[in-house]
């Protein structure tokens, strides 16, 4: 479901913008340039999910985001406090590629370490018919490939989700 907020239309549960976009694309950096130092001194145990959307063709979606390294990766996020990760998955969708759900299956966990800190990813697979829409602030470029000829340059964390869902 859509809403409207002068001439945009945001997803029903995303709250609108408050920063013009350029502006919030220099947030973002410079938090996860801030994200990455406190990870390393603090080592928080974080979670997040990675989501592999599959179109009819069997082609994956990656993508571009603002911050952090040029490469193409998959759509995901954090998982909030007492959220649960099929939850996040939907709500990183819903919020980064204007995505409703349907069906979603938990393909598994990768544990492994993120800029120092312990971190457990959460992988979901789902089939997607829409076209995802970049929500042009956190995702600026989306990408359908074959999972085994991903665009390149394809990030480490890419690569070891894909390589999961390769070998199940």
């Amino acid at each position: 479901m859509l809403c409207r907020v002068g001439p945009f239309l945001y997803p029903a549960l995303i709250m609108p913008p408050l920063l013009p976009r350029s502006l919030h694309r220099l947030a973002l950096r410079v938090a996860h340039r801030l994200r990455h130092v406190w990870r390393r001194l603090a080592k928080p145990q974080l979670r997040g999910v990675s989501v592999i959307l599959r179109d009819p063709e069997g082609r994956v979606l990656f993508v571009r985001h603002t911050y952090g390294p040029p490469d193409w990766s998959l759509p995901g996020g954090g998982i909030a406090r007492g959220e649960a990760p099929e939850a996040a998955a939907r709500r990183e969708m819903a919020e980064e590629l204007a995505l409703t759900l349907g069906p979603v299956s938990e393909l598994g966990t990768i544990e492994e370490t993120i800029s120092g800190a312990p971190h457990t990813a959460y992988l979901f697979l789902a089939e997607i018919a829409e076209a995802p829409v970049p929500d042009g602030r956190e995702v600026v470029e989306v990408r359908f490939a074959m999972p085994d000829d991903p665009p390149q340059p394809v990030s480490g964390l890419a690569e070891r989700r894909i390589a999961y869902l390769l070998k199940i």
